[in-house]
């Protein structure tokens, strides 16, 4: 009887050492069922940052040599053709990414004003060029041409300085790396390419830079077997400097996406109908067109504030994560219509940041009440957020449960509303007017409610 409790102490013991030291196996059922650190769900709002030698041409998009070369893409041949000499290369762009303007405190400025808690470079895009000084890509990089700088540890510092995250997004194949495509036509039997470049590159830059978030790209040629994408995932999550702190997205490999891996991508661009069942995120370029900055973009290709705002609100009300992305110029500037919206969105999130940051879907996901609302909450506060003028003073919600200890205000705005109940559930506000904003968004805050 003495032995009992020290046996069941040592048995504690036990199961807490085994939870905490959770080794994952290369295999998606053990890799899919590591909790998604908490970080990532409470951020709610990042900033994508797509840039590279295709910002040079700055045309048409960041799939310029694909286009040109690739596809052979007329209006992408006849622009090379009427600008540069014959002979003139893809290659040949990278000496004029000089990069000479950028300056990665101004820019972290920038996204801090945002209000976005988390910054995903491209480290690599499909044109297999390094933002980094990589010993796998000799002379296509960012230290031996260019710019002749580490862009990727400039601008970590920067953002690491006002306390934001940093993610990194890599490209697992290059279109025309004579190694992938030689493994491409031996239908991927031989995984020449991924041993000498793709895998070792992934592992460098996760001891070098320590990513919080790593955003797979350029998967879906190859099944996850060709990549050894659960063997890196399995190192990153039991093994990394960054193991208890790391994301990762769903492109793993041909068929993963929606289906594996850290949150859910799904298609560029992805726009659920309904709440997921899977954290995700909706990657959104304020430039509708391209990821990379275009010389040729117009204003009305160009995202408005009140556009930005809607898409975020009904993603974070759908449990998502918006990663809103700008493509800098080549020579390191970020367009000042890209500036003025990203500090248009931190305007407006000083305001209404509550009814998004650290929030969870609620039990409704919107309304068409007055005008349509989407709904946020944390614990017994709902947020209703409207995203056009209602142009009268009575606003009717009929979701919310009230009680007698329910109390309405406008965010902005400490005066509580008056209101009263509707039948069985639901409540009528009556609105003051609403304070001018370019965001063109309001958000009724709903204490007390169910």
């Amino acid at each position: 009887a003495i032995w009992e409790p020290q046996i069941s102490l040592f048995l504690c013991l036990l199961s807490c050492a085994s939870s905490l030291g959770t080794r994952y196996t290369p295999d998606w059922a053990s890799l899919d069922s590591r909790p998604l650190p908490e970080w990532y769900d409470e951020v709610k709002f990042g900033i994508f940052v797509h840039w590279g030698v295709f910002s040079v041409p700055a045309f048409g998009s960041e799939w310029f040599w694909w286009y040109w070369k690739g596809a052979q893409s007329p209006s992408y041949i006849q622009f090379m053709t009427k600008n540069y000499p014959p002979g003139f290369s893809y290659t040949d762009f990278a000496p004029e990414f000089h990069a000479q303007f950028f300056d990665p405190d101004e820019w972290a400025d920038v996204f801090e004003a945002s209000g976005a808690k988390y910054v995903v470079l491209t480290n690599k895009h499909h044109e297999g060029f390094t933002n980094w000084g990589s010993p796998y890509s000799w002379n296509w990089n960012s230290v031996d041409n260019g710019p002749h700088r580490d862009l990727v540890a400039d601008l970590g510092a920067a953002i690491r300085k006002r306390s934001l995250h940093y993610g990194l997004y890599n490209s697992l194949y290059e279109w025309f790396n004579p190694i992938y495509l030689s493994d491409k036509r031996s239908g991927f039997k031989t995984q020449d390419y991924v041993e000498k470049k793709a895998m070792p590159e992934l592992y460098e830059l996760v001891n070098r830079y320590k990513p919080d978030l790593i955003w797979s790209d350029g998967d879906w040629e190859a099944p996850d077997t060709y990549w050894n994408s659960t063997g890196f995932l399995a190192w990153l999550y039991n093994d990394s400097p960054v193991k208890d702190v790391v994301v990762t997205n769903d492109r793993w490999g041909l068929g993963c996406y929606c289906k594996h891996g850290g949150y859910y991508n799904c298609a560029d661009k992805f726009t659920p109908g309904e709440l997921p069942n899977h954290k995700w995120e909706k990657c959104q370029s304020v430039d509708t067109i391209s990821w990379g900055y275009r010389r040729n973009m117009k204003l009305s290709e160009v995202m408005d504030l009140p556009s930005i705002i809607k898409d975020m609100v009904y993603v974070v009300a759908l449990g998502g994560n918006y990663l809103l992305n700008v493509g800098p110029t080549s020579d390191g500037m970020i367009a000042p219509v890209f500036e003025e919206r990203l500090r248009g969105i931190g305007a407006w999130l000083k305001v209404n940041g509550e009814a998004i940051y650290a929030t969870k879907p609620w039990r409704v996901q919107a309304e068409n009440a007055t005008v349509p609302v989407w709904y946020t909450s944390k614990s017994s506060t709902v947020y209703a957020i409207f995203t056009s003028n209602p142009m009268q003073n009575s606003f009717t919600l009929s979701a919310p449960k009230t009680s007698n200890s329910t109390v309405v205000t406008l965010l902005g705005s400490p005066e509580p509303l008056k209101w009263a109940p509707l039948h069985s559930t639901g409540l009528i506000v009556l609105l003051p007017d609403l304070p001018f904003t370019p965001a063109d968004a309001w958000t009724l805050k709903l204490d007390e409610v169910a």
